[in-house]
């Protein structure tokens, strides 16, 4: 099964989406250089599913949140809402469908307008798309306000008059307002104190359940997202590099990057939290302008030999809806390795035919020691 089999219509579809900016210089403004935000990346969203977006700070998840909602235009690419190709929507034909999908942004602080009320900030979305009078519009979002865990009272404050978490929870009001079918939260309790996480992705599960939402969480934090998502997608330098059913992905990571972002999940146990291994990546994050060959963890992995250099990994069905895009998978066994090396290729993958289907061309690993899961070769 690929990414994009499902048993029903999926809510969302992202097909090949790109997102770069433009570096420009001189007095011409011309362009010298492009930083690869989002590239070309690929997955779907189920209707009442959540989709945890995790990986590093820097990695574009939030680039892509954006792109999806189209408060940035894609650079090329397909995003499919309800089978309706958006990509290229204008203003005007994207405005009905803003009712339908909505986001929550990562800072609560920066994220409401400091001059306006919260009234008329849960207010404005109804106003603008013309729902209801002045009077049902009052009585909703007194109603949304309670919803959220906040009182009627506090319609006519400022947000200055609220701690983050309430604020985080004005955000989410204004994205309910419209009754939304899909909700990107971009790193929604990141800004929270830890007492509070808890209580705003108890609220989130919440109304998931009694609004039918579809989220797509946004988060650089494994241990939060395990408790939140139906499925995980990791996403490295621009690119989806794994992507699994939660628990799947945290049992038998298959990507030595997921790997090493779990061994980092704290654990409450103290014996085992010292039994396990620590892995610490070596090195920087390469630079989104100028991305490594191949592929792009290389740098940093210690499993890495000559063909992650020159050669790109596709995404890669290892069974159970396990998808991971590394030539060195982890904790695969071996006839699930030559059952995935003997299928045929896809045509998108035809140019990537220099992988080799047995060890024979593959050097010795880099550098870096030999970890917990041993990678097939």
């Amino acid at each position: 099964m690929n990414e994009f089999e499902t048993d029903g219509q999926p809510l969302l579809e992202i097909r090949h989406v790109k997102k770069y900016f433009p570096i420009r210089k001189g007095v011409l403004q011309r362009e010298v250089a492009r930083v690869h935000a989002v590239d070309d990346v690929s997955f779907m969203v189920r209707e009442g599913e959540t989709l945890g977006l995790v990986g590093e700070s820097g990695c574009g998840k939030s680039t892509l949140g954006r792109t999806i909602v189209r408060l940035l235009e894609p650079t090329a690419g397909e995003i499919r809402f309800e089978g309706q190709d958006i990509a290229d929507y204008g203003a005007r034909r994207l405005r009905p469908l803003r009712r339908r999908m909505q986001m929550v942004f990562q800072d609560p602080y920066a994220s409401l307008n400091p001059r306006k009320r919260v009234g008329t900030i849960i207010g404005d979305p109804m106003r603008i798309h013309k729902t209801g009078d002045k009077r049902s519009r009052h009585a909703r979002v007194q109603e949304l306000l309670e919803t959220v865990g906040l009182s009627p009272e506090h319609y006519n404050r400022f947000p200055h008059e609220f701690s983050g978490g309430q604020r985080q929870r004005i955000g989410i009001a204004r994205a309910l307002a419209l009754r939304p079918k899909l909700i990107i939260a971009d790193e929604p309790v990141s800004a929270l104190d830890v007492s509070i996480q808890s209580q705003m992705l108890n609220l989130l599960e919440d109304l998931q359940n009694e609004f039918k939402l579809t989220y797509v969480f946004i988060a650089h934090d494994l241990g939060v997202v395990r408790h939140v998502s139906d499925r995980i997608a990791v996403m490295y330098l621009g690119k989806i590099v794994e992507l699994s059913p939660a628990e799947e992905l945290y049992r038998r990571p298959i990507m030595p990057y997921t790997e090493a972002l779990l061994s980092a999940v704290p654990i409450p146990d103290p014996d085992l939290a010292e039994a396990r291994e620590r892995i610490v990546l070596q090195g920087d994050v390469p630079s989104p302008i100028n991305p490594p060959s191949g592929c792009r963890f290389h740098p940093r992995c210690r499993y890495a030999t000559e063909v992650c250099k020159k050669v790109e990994p596709p995404l890669v069905d290892y069974g159970d809806a396990h998808l991971a895009a590394c030539h060195h998978p982890l904790n695969v066994d071996e006839a699930t390795l030559a059952q995935v090396r003997a299928a045929p290729e896809t045509p998108e993958e035809a140019d990537e035919s220099a992988l080799p289907r047995d060890s024979s061309g593959l050097s010795e690993p880099i550098a870096g020691e030999t970890g917990s899961a041993k990678p097939n070769p």
